[in-house]
């Protein structure tokens, strides 16, 4: 049965570095204990948290009841077959995007090149339909492996999922679901050409993105295709914007940066100072990319 540990504080959990400690923390180590886990979920009664690179999250300071659920288990990436011309693989959902990129590349398989650069896993990047240059993760999904305390394990297809611009849900399940794996459809093609393409996209986002900062990554998203949150915030005067070791970094208006001391307390405000100036300068309200753990 998997254990209650004293949760860890989300600082040391997060790429933002910043937040407090959850109520709670279960560590699982195999499959088998998802329905145990399921039983101790329904008798805390606390709102889970499934943390995988904690690369989207910003946790706020203090106390958090919250129940963070930690996989620690994990299969290589596999090849399953074709189907229709497509080459189907398979991937663990605490599988580190880098990895699976790399496994691709060796095979010969075509598709989720836009990813590269991107730190999270292959289930974050499912739940918030990761994307970049022109690849979006659901796009390619073939199926998903989940677990919900209402269904237990369970295999989803097309039509039982629903999506958009960074959103991903299931239309058959209401309220937590745990995604295990992730099976993509990906097409055949040059090692060479693929590794390519994903180096090129990297070296991009190296000079364009602070890859290599504490950041959570975009913190607003796009209002539309045509107007960018990033030049939103530049125009605002938000890039390079500091509040009390947190930033807008100089490179992108559109990243969260925590400069070393920053606190969640002090991202907050940034945001909403940045939110509200966009609002009084061009009428558009911003929407957060950034998922939010809070004390409320």
């Amino acid at each position: 049965m998997p254990l209650v540990h004293p949760a860890s504080f989300l600082s040391s959990l997060t790429t933002l570095r910043v937040g407090g400690r959850a109520a709670a923390e279960f560590r699982l180590d195999s499959e088998e204990e998802l329905d145990a886990c399921g039983r101790q979920i329904s008798s805390l009664g606390l709102p889970v948290c499934v943390l995988g690179r904690g690369s989207n999250i910003l946790a706020q300071d203090g106390e958090l009841p919250v129940l963070l659920v930690r996989p620690n288990f994990r299969r290589n990436p596999e090849i399953l077959g074709e189907e229709d011309g497509k080459v189907i693989i398979r991937a663990d959902a605490t599988v580190r995007l880098p990895h699976l990129l790399a496994r691709c590349a060796a095979w010969g398989l075509s598709g989720l090149e836009g990813l590269a650069g991107i730190p999270g896993t292959v289930g974050g990047a499912v739940a918030m339909n990761a994307g970049s240059y022109g690849c979006e993760t659901v796009l390619l999904l073939h199926s998903l492996r989940i677990w919900s305390p209402g269904t237990g394990l369970k295999n989803i297809f097309p039509g039982q999922w629903k999506f958009a611009y960074r959103y991903f849900g299931l239309t058959e399940i209401v309220g937590f679901f745990f995604i295990l794996s992730a099976s993509f459809c990906l097409t055949r093609a040059s090692s060479n050409g693929i590794r390519e393409a994903m180096r090129l996209n990297y070296f991009k986002k190296k000079s364009t993105q602070p890859v290599l900062a504490w950041s959570a990554g975009c913190a607003f998203k796009n209002p539309s295709p045509e107007l960018s949150a990033g030049k939103l915030l530049d125009e605002a005067g938000f890039r390079g914007k500091r509040l009390g070791g947190m930033s807008f970094s100089p490179m992108h208006a559109n990243f969260l940066v925590n400069e070393g001391k920053g606190s969640a307390s002090a991202a907050c405000e940034l945001l909403a100072q940045a939110r509200e100036a966009v609002q009084r300068r061009n009428g558009v309200g911003l929407h957060l990319e950034i998922q939010v753990l809070s004390c409320s």
